[in-house]
Order: C-alpha cells, then structure tokens, then sequence
C-alpha cells in the first residue's frame, strides 16, 4: 500500500513522555550508515532538501530503520540487558534476513522518509524482539503496538511546522534507481537525542539469519 504526503508538516523534537536532556534509550534499530549504496541514495535526495530551513538532514552515520524500542537506560537492569541480548541473538539467528528496497521519499508529518518494501520480514524481526522482551519484562513494560507499522528510513526531520507542497514538488523533480539491500545485523542501542538528532553512543549487533556469538553459544550448549 502507497504512503501518501501529508499535507503539512509539524516540529519533530517535541520532548516525548519520559525524555529530557541527559537521559538515555534502549532500542533494536537497523544501523544503515555502513550501506553505502543506500547513503548514497540518501544524499542525492538531501541535495534537493537543503534549501529548506526547517529541515534537520540526518548525517549518514546516524541513518537508521526504526524498530522496537526496548526502555529507559536507568529503567532497565544490566543483568537485564545481558540477558535479553543472548535470548535476542538466539531467536532473530533463526529468522531469514530481511531484503528491502528503498527508493522514492514522502512527506510525514514530522519527517522526510524512505519507506521499505516490502515490510513482512522487517514486521517478523519486530514481532520477535517484542516476544522477546514481553516474556522478559511482561505486557507493562514493552511500548505499546502502534496502530500501523511502517518501516522507513527518515532522511530529514521538520523542525517547525510548515507547509509540504514545496518539498515534495523539489523531491518529485528528483530521478534515482532504487536500492535493495540485505539487513543481516540489528544494532541493540543505547542513544540519546539531545542535539536534534538521534545518536547511539553503544551498541551491539545481533545477527539475522545468520549465526551470532550468542547463538554459537547456545547451540554448543
């Protein structure tokens, strides 16, 4: 199903429930900044966005696929941490490496984004990180399931409200071939958005399809 644009765009670092300057985040996400092809995508598009004042373009290192947020760091233990690691490692080793394609951006809300089609092996990937931390933490503690999950990699966030039009019209001007890439490693981060960016100061990759250190443990028993 095609995403629409919006029809205008609002400021995207409104400090959501339980942020604030300091504090520290658990996610699963895609790091993209070492697929080469897909930032190079990614910055012909930002060549058309950089006129646009209230856009923030995302710095290649710090282009990534949105996943499933895990907690606070000062809420989550780390024997808890450890723990869901190897049991993640386990698990998403048994899955088939997502294979998506990127291509055409559309205006959001709060973002410029790539959507990634198609969606079913990314959505398995998500699926099994929330069993994962549901069986750890219970229902109380995992983010509740938005309504529609869209997998994207976003290329600039607004940071005012503004009209769209003017974007999309420079985007549309814009001719690429599109980018497959295979996503064979989660990263488990520890970020913070404390400049107007979301920036992982830690991580660890888990492999998809493949076997991890954790999941050569496990199987050795």
């Amino acid at each position: 199903m095609s995403i629409e644009h919006v029809e205008a765009m609002q400021d995207h670092w409104w400090w959501r429930p339980g942020w604030r300057v300091g504090r520290r985040f658990y996610a699963c996400h895609f790091e993209l900044g070492e697929q080469s092809a897909l930032v190079d995508l990614v910055a012909r598009w930002q060549v058309v966005l950089r006129d646009f004042s209230g856009l923030d373009l995302i710095p290649g290192r710090w282009l990534h696929l949105t996943t499933e947020g895990i907690g606070f760091v000062d809420e989550v233990g780390s024997d808890e941490v450890v723990e869901l690691r190897q049991q993640l490692s386990v698990r998403l080793a048994a899955l088939s490496t997502p294979v998506v394609t990127f291509h055409r951006p559309v205006v959001r809300p709060e973002a410029v984004y790539l959507p990634a089609t198609p969606v079913e092996s990314i959505e398995a990937v998500r699926s099994t990180i929330r069993d994962v931390a549901t069986e750890m933490f219970g229902d109380d503690r995992v983010e509740a399931t938005p309504a529609q999950f869209r997998p994207h990699v976003s290329i600039a966030y607004s940071n005012t409200g503004q009209p769209s039009r003017p974007i999309a019209e420079a985007l549309s001007r814009v001719d690429v071939d599109p980018v497959t890439v295979a996503l064979d490693r989660i990263g488990f981060l520890e970020f913070h958005r404390d400049y107007r960016m979301y920036e992982w100061t830690t991580v660890e990759r888990l492999g998809i399809g493949c076997c991890s250190k954790w999941s050569r443990d496990a199987a050795r028993g």
